[in-house]
């Protein structure tokens, strides 16, 4: 498996980084699946905002994007090159706070929400929100990130 983490900003975030890629890995591991790559990518609110507005025709800033690679599910599901997470930066910090919990917290949420959208969980129903929000908080959970 590689998980590529990219910075495309001036903050530090190597100590998150670390704890980011234990999370992710310990999500593969409670899915079963070994040979996937795939990669983060930390931005700012300008920079996602362009993302959301060239490609999804939303004139906005959002959290989170994920661009899959493959929507094809006749592909081997252990052998996947899957795709890109961006993840804004400013929308982890105003998020946190406005969650009441740390930034770490909040840009391992949004990297575990990425990479299950990227394996084809959504949550534009009900029935399947409850199944990607209940294993969002099953990785999180056992990886040791609570709230």
């Amino acid at each position: 498996m590689k998980i590529g983490l990219f910075n495309e900003t001036e903050e530090n975030l190597d100590d998150d980084f670390k704890i980011v890629l234990k999370v992710l890995k310990n999500g593969l591991k409670i899915l079963d699946l070994k040979k996937l790559e795939f990669n983060v990518i930390i931005v700012d609110n300008n920079y996602i905002h362009e993302l959301n507005k060239n490609y999804r025709g939303i004139d906005r800033e959002t959290d989170v994007i994920s661009f899959a690679l493959e929507d094809d599910k006749t592909f081997n599901p252990k052998e996947r090159v899957l795709g890109d997470i961006y993840i804004s930066i400013d929308k982890v910090h105003s998020q946190a706070l406005e969650y009441g919990h740390s930034n770490t917290r909040e840009l391992c949420f949004l990297a575990v929400h990425g990479m299950l959208h990227l394996l084809g969980y959504d949550h534009m129903k009900k029935e399947d929100e409850e199944v990607m929000f209940s294993l969002q908080d099953k990785i999180l959970e056992s990886s040791g990130i609570t709230r």
